[in-house]
């Protein structure tokens, strides 16, 4: 039984093996305020690089449970494979600890037939971070022994009655109720092609607002991520006549003498 498992295993890390990182190298340390750079290759196993079109690369840190997993900034939020196989980008030192081996990226990639995938690179650390970690992140660091991040995963193209994308997941939340220092909008509601009401009214019941009367904490939020529209608008060819030509007629031609 234990071979078994051990090939079932094997072919699965095989099947979810897309994108290799290349850097940062694993154990490496980087200096916080500075660019963190993001560079990938085809692992040659899974899908091939070639077949993943667009990617939202994140720095992370945490465990290697996904309960203790936690995205800190995005290094590229609307990342294109067709313009190169790196990224970089500078967070603030005040979102993670400089725990040691604390720090991973993660790429999420969506191929040409809709299938999504989730890579992760190995862990390095980010000296000089001023902030700190919730207590799951710090749990969930203290048990990971080596520099391998977390496993791959990867999810099969949804079906085409499966409802809009982006309607499941972290998206599914309620605005007011994510606390992570990323935030996701759901999917702007497009517009109607008629107007029929005739008495406005509000879409949801009114909260309480309490009045500040001291300066407020800094917002530890880092970004919004908005729900990628799928609506597709219809294209026809105008159906009007071409506007006609100029009159070639005698003042026509006297006119254009002065033209310049």
């Amino acid at each position: 039984m234990l071979p078994r498992l051990l090939l079932l295993a094997t072919f699965s890390s095989i099947a979810f093996a897309d994108i290799q990182f290349t850097s940062p190298a694993a154990g490496a340390t980087l200096q916080a305020g500075k660019p963190i750079t993001a560079r990938w290759k085809d692992s040659g196993d899974g899908t091939a690089l070639t077949d993943l079109k667009t990617y939202t690369l994140f720095l992370c840190a945490g465990g290697n449970d996904a309960e203790s997993i936690l995205q800190l900034a995005p290094i590229n939020a609307n990342g294109q494979f067709s313009t190169g196989n790196e990224a970089s980008a500078t967070v603030a030192a005040a979102i993670g600890g400089p725990d040691k081996n604390a720090y991973f990226l993660k790429i999420q990639s969506v191929g040409t037939a809709g299938e999504q995938v989730v890579n992760y690179s190995d862990r390095f650390t980010l000296s000089g971070m001023t902030g700190t970690f919730p207590k799951n992140v710090q749990d969930g660091i203290a048990k990971v022994s080596g520099t391998d991040g977390p496993p791959s995963t990867a999810q099969d193209a949804p079906e085409a009655n499966a409802g809009a994308a982006g309607a499941e997941g972290d998206y599914a939340v309620a605005y007011t109720a994510q606390t992570g220092l990323i935030k996701y909008a759901p999917m702007q509601t497009p517009p109607g092609t008629k107007i029929t009401a005739d008495k406005m009214k509000p879409r949801y019941p009114t909260s309480k607002v309490q009045i500040a009367k001291t300066f407020l904490p800094t917002p530890k939020q880092t970004t919004t991520m908005t729900a990628s529209q799928t609506r597709t608008h219809p294209q026809s060819r105008p159906f009007s006549a071409p506007a006609a030509e100029m009159p070639q007629d005698d003042m026509q031609k006297f006119l254009r003498r002065w033209r310049d």
